[in-house]
């Protein structure tokens, strides 16, 4: 099935402002405008418009000719970078907080996740995570028992936990497996995204390990629609993937 109308428009839009025929700052042409453009009737462009607002591309207010906000951001899954190196390596100033650390027992799931024994201890995390300012993903990570002191030794504005421990402890992740799916906004993701309860959010579960396999953490991550873009290249001559299993490592 072929794109409708509106989708065309849009990613033509889309298209001019990554190669900056509408920089940062801008105003797109008025719906009139655009429509003449397009041979398309205004409804038809303001969905258009619509679909590039809530990607957060451009702004979000009606009644006055759009500002575009910002580049599309794309993080690719061809490279394990952290979420901090894929913000830099796009520009971005990112920042984080860490809200809460608590060691608990591992429940079931989190347990099976990360090889752990059920109800063996965890360290569960809660971080907000800022791109130029905005608060743009909730992090709630468990980390497996022998990775928890290197963690729970870090300051509370540390901007990246999986660099810092890779620096400080000798953790470092090789391999990670992904889960993306859309969730709705709870109330302490709202209050923290500054969105509406009930608002669609990205959410991005990944598992990662050591070059041996050991397991390191088991994340669910929550992104702000609009504010990311994942990028997955493949083709069929592509390898499936694999779990790489090792030895145990002593911590």
């Amino acid at each position: 099935m072929g794109r409708s109308r509106y989708e065309e428009i849009a990613e033509a839009l889309r298209q001019a402002i990554r190669s900056g025929a509408h920089p940062l700052g801008s105003r797109l042409p008025s719906e009139s405008d655009l429509a003449a453009r397009w041979g398309a009737s205004r409804g038809t462009v303001r969905q258009a418009v619509a679909l590039l607002a809530s990607e957060g591309l451009i702004g979000s207010r009606q009644g006055a000719r759009r500002v575009v906000l910002r580049q599309e951001r794309r993080q690719s899954f061809q490279q394990l970078n952290s979420f901090a190196q894929w913000a830099r390596a796009m520009g971005c100033e990112v920042s984080s907080r860490i809200l809460e650390r608590t060691v608990r027992p591992a429940t079931d799931e989190e347990a099976a996740r990360l090889d752990a024994e059920p109800g063996g201890e965890v360290l569960y995390v809660l971080r907000l995570r800022h791109l130029d300012g905005e608060p743009v993903m909730v992090e709630r990570t468990v980390y497996a028992e022998w990775v928890a002191p290197a963690v729970l030794a870090l300051p509370e504005d540390c901007v990246s936990i999986m660099d810092s421990i890779a620096e400080r402890a000798d953790v470092v992740a090789h391999y990670g497996e992904h889960l993306i799916d859309a969730v709705a906004a709870g109330s302490e993701d709202a209050r923290l995204l500054r969105v509406r309860r009930a608002s669609p959010l990205l959410r991005q579960r990944h598992l990662t390990y050591t070059a041996a396999g050991r397991a390191i953490e088991w994340t669910d991550d929550r992104y702000r629609a609009g504010s990311v873009v994942f990028n997955v290249m493949n083709s069929a001559a592509a390898a499936p993937l694999e779990r790489h299993a090792g030895p145990d490592v002593a911590g």
